[in-house]
C-alpha cells in the first residue's frame, strides 16, 4: 500500500511539474540584464550612478551590465541583435525601427526634450531651412536629428534630394560642420550645446513639436517572458528620474562627469529637456502618429503602412501605471 501511495503521489508530482513547465511557470529569471546608458538620457546616467537597479536585483542574483549607446540608431541596433535588453531611444525612431521590424515595445518615458535642432557655423550663409537646398548637411540615419531634418525640408517644400547627406554619428557630425566638411548639422544634445558655446554654432531651425519624447524600449520577446523584471526596471527608473527632479544640480554634476562637458553645456543641455514624466501612454502615442504620418508623406515611411496601428503595437503602457 504505501508503495501504491508514493507512485501516485509520484505521477501526481510529475504531471504538476510538466503543467508548470508547459505554462512556463518555472522558467528561471536571467543571470544578466543588459541596461544602456546614454549622455541624451540624462536619468539613465543617474540610474547607473546610483546603482538602484542593482540593489533592486541583487535579491534575486540578477547582475546588471550597462552598455553606452551613441545614438537611437546604435540603441536599436544593439537591441535587434539581442545585445542589450533595454534601450534608450527618440520616440519617433523607435517607431522607424519596429515599421522595419525591430520587435521592440516602447515602455517608459525618461524625457520630454527639444534635443535637436538644425545647425550652422556664423559664417555660412544658411539662415532657414530653405538655404539648405544644394547644400550638405551632416546627419545620423535613425535617430531623431535624422527625422527632425526631413520633415524641416518636407515642411519648407524640399525633400532628401535637395540636399546631400553626409551620414555620421553626432560627435562626428559636430566636428564634420565646425571644420567645415559640411554646411550644417542635424544636432543632439549635448554635443550641439557644446557646439553652441564652445564652437558659436548657430541653430538656425528649431521645432521642439517636432522632437520627440525619450523613451526606454525593451526586447518585446524579454518582455513576454519577463514581465515582473520589466516592472521592477522601470521602478528604479522612476525613482532615478524622481531623484534627478529633486536633485538638479547635483544631476548636472554627474553629466558633467559622464560627457567631460563643462558646466555651462550641461546647463544649456538641461535647460532643454524635461524630467516630469516617466509612465508610457496617450501623449506619446499622439506625437508618433503625427511623426509617423509626416514622414510617410515624406516618402520615407511606405504609403502602406498602417501607422496608428504600428503605435499601439509599439507602446506599452502596462508596465508603469500613473502614480506608482
Amino acid at each position: 500500500m504505501p508503495l501504491l501511495v508514493n507512485r501516485r503521489a509520484a505521477l501526481a508530482a510529475f504531471a504538476a511539474g510538466s503543467l508548470l513547465a508547459s505554462m512556463g511557470a518555472v522558467k528561471a529569471a536571467p543571470a544578466e540584464i543588459r541596461v544602456d546608458w546614454a549622455t541624451y538620457n540624462p536619468v539613465s546616467i543617474v540610474l547607473k550612478d546610483k546603482k538602484f537597479l542593482e540593489e533592486e536585483l541583487a535579491k534575486d542574483g540578477i547582475a546588471v551590465r550597462w552598455v553606452q549607446s551613441a545614438g537611437s540608431n546604435k540603441a536599436l541596433e544593439f537591441l535587434n541583435a539581442g545585445s542589450l535588453d533595454f534601450g534608450s531611444t527618440a520616440g519617433a525612431a523607435a517607431l522607424i525601427g519596429r515599421i522595419n521590424g525591430n520587435p521592440i515595445k516602447s515602455v517608459y518615458v525618461y524625457s520630454r526634450p527639444e534635443w535637436t535642432a538644425l545647425v550652422t557655423r556664423k559664417d555660412s550663409g544658411i539662415a532657414k531651412v530653405a538655404d539648405l537646398k544644394g547644400k550638405s548637411v551632416a546627419v545620423t540615419r535613425g535617430t531623431d536629428p535624422h527625422i527632425f531634418l526631413i520633415r524641416a525640408l518636407a515642411a519648407n517644400g524640399l525633400t532628401d534630394k535637395d540636399v546631400r547627406f553626409v551620414l555620421l554619428q553626432h560627435a562626428d557630425g559636430r566636428l564634420a560642420l565646425t571644420r567645415g566638411d559640411v554646411d550644417a548639422w542635424a544636432g543632439l544634445d549635448p554635443i550641439m550645446a557644446s557646439a553652441e558655446i564652445d564652437d558659436g554654432a548657430v541653430l538656425f531651425y528649431r521645432n521642439p513639436a517636432a522632437n520627440s519624447w525619450g523613451v526606454l524600449n525593451v526586447r518585446e520577446a524579454f518582455a513576454q517572458e519577463n514581465p515582473e523584471i520589466v516592472r521592477r526596471v522601470l521602478a528604479a527608473y522612476e525613482k532615478a528620474r524622481l531623484w534627478s527632479v529633486e536633485h538638479p544640480k547635483e544631476l548636472a554634476e554627474l553629466l558633467e562627469a559622464a560627457t567631460k562637458l563643462p558646466p555651462a553645456v550641461i546647463a544649456r543641455q538641461l535647460e532643454r529637456t524635461e524630467l516630469t514624466h516617466g509612465p508610457i501612454g496617450a501623449a506619446q502615442k499622439t506625437t508618433l502618429v503625427e511623426a509617423g504620418k509626416a514622414l510617410q508623406q515624406a516618402g520615407v515611411v511606405a504609403a502602406e503602412v498602417d501607422v496608428p496601428g504600428t503605435v499601439e503595437v509599439l507602446i506599452d503602457p502596462a508596465y508603469l501605471k500613473p502614480g506608482l
